[in-house]
C-alpha cells in the first residue's frame, strides 16, 4: 500500500498568517503539523507517499522533508493545482498509486492514541474495500458522518449534514483498495465544485465493501485548520510530551521504532542535529527504548 499526504488547499481559515507559509508548515508546538500526518502514515507501516502541495509550495515541503531516505522512507512529490476538493489527491496521484491501494491522510490532521499502530497497520492491510475512522463529536455538522446499525457496520454516509443522524465523523484518514484510482475518476464535482472524499467512501459503501474503525475514549483527533483549533493542538501535545517524557509524530523515532531504520543511521542523524531539546531527546531514545513511538 501506498500513502498520499494531502497538504494543499489555500488555508483560508488561518488568514492572515498562511500569506506567507503553508498551512501545514506551521509549528505545533515543537515540530511542523506536516510531520503528524507523515508518521501516522508511517506508524501504518507505509513507506511509499506522496505529498502533494500547492502551486508554488513543493520547494518548501522538499527542503524539510527530503527524499524521506533519512527516515527510511521514499517521499515524492505533485501539485494540486487548484483546491477542488479531498478527493482530487487520487487524480493529482493516480501515476504515483499505480493501480494499488492506497491511504490519504489530510496533512492538517492529528491523531494520537495507545495502539493507534495496531489499528493503523491493520486497516493498511486491506485487500478488498475501504476503512476509515470514527470519532465521536459533540457537533459533527462540519464533518463527513457516518451512521452505524446495532452490528457496527456502516449504513449511510453524509457530508457536513444539517441534521446529522450520528456523531460519528469520519477523520481525515482513508485507506482504499486498488479500486480508488478508478472510482475516483468517476467522481462529479458536488455543489460545492469539489470532488468530496465522502462521494468516493459512499461509493465502497453502496459496494458492501465499507468498513468503520471506531475510535473511541483514549485516542485524540484533532483538526488543525483554525487559530483556536492550533491553538488546542499545540496545548495537548506540549502537555502529553512534557508530562509523559515522549514526543508525538517525531518521524526519527517513528522510522527506529517500525524498524525502517537501525541505530547507526539514528546515531548519524542525531549527530547531524544542532544541539536543540530535539536532538537530546533521540540521543535519549538509545539509553532509554522503553519510552513509546505513538
Amino acid at each position: 500500500m501506498k500513502g498520499i499526504v494531502l497538504a494543499g488547499g489555500t488555508g483560508s481559515r488561518l488568514h492572515p498568517t498562511t500569506l506567507g507559509v503553508s498551512k501545514q508548515l506551521i509549528p505545533v508546538y515543537d515540530k511542523p503539523l506536516v510531520y503528524y500526518s507523515l508518521t501516522t502514515l508511517m506508524l501504518a507501516g507505509l513507506r511509499e507517499i506522496l505529498v502533494v502541495s500547492g502551486p508554488g509550495e513543493v520547494g518548501a515541503y522538499q527542503r524539510l522533508l527530503g527524499t524521506g531516505e533519512q527516515w527510511g522512507i521514499v517521499l515524492s512529490y505533485d501539485v494540486q493545482p487548484e483546491p477542488a476538493g479531498i478527493a482530487q489527491a487520487f487524480h493529482v496521484g493516480a501515476d504515483f498509486i499505480g493501480g494499488q491501494s492506497c491511504a490519504l491522510v489530510l496533512g492538517d490532521n492529528i491523531v494520537h492514541g495507545s495502539g493507534l499502530s495496531v489499528k493503523l497497520q491493520a486497516a493498511a492491510r486491506v485487500k478488498t474495500g475501504a476503512v476509515v475512522f470514527g470519532y465521536w463529536v459533540n457537533d459533527p455538522r462540519d464533518y463527513g458522518v457516518v451512521t452505524i446499525d446495532g452490528r457496527g457496520r456502516p449504513i449511510a454516509i453524509e457530508e457536513k449534514p444539517d441534521n446529522p443522524s450520528s456523531h460519528w465523523a469520519v477523520i481525515g484518514l482513508y485507506f482504499y483498495d486498488s479500486q480508488v484510482t478508478e472510482l475516483a475518476s468517476q467522481l462529479k464535482p458536488s455543489s460545492r465544485g469539489e470532488y468530496e472524499i465522502t462521494d468516493l467512501t459512499r461509493a465502497y459503501l453502496e459496494r458492501d465493501q465499507l468498513e468503520v474503525e471506531l475510535l473511541g475514549r483514549g485516542y485524540a483527533w484533532l483538526d488543525a485548520g483554525t487559530p483556536d483549533s492550533l491553538l488546542e493542538a499545540a496545548t495537548f501535545v506540549n502537555i502529553l510530551e512534557k508530562r509523559q517524557g515522549f514526543k508525538i509524530a517525531c518521524p526519527e523515532e517513528v522510522a527506529y521504532r517500525m524498524g525502517f531504520i537501525g541505530r547507526a543511521q539514528l546515531d548519524g542523524l542525531i549527530a547531524a542535529m544542532p544541539a536543540s531539546s530535539y536532538a537530546s531527546y533521540l540521543a535519549a531514545l538509545l539509553d532509554h527504548p522503553a519510552l513509546g513511538a505513538e
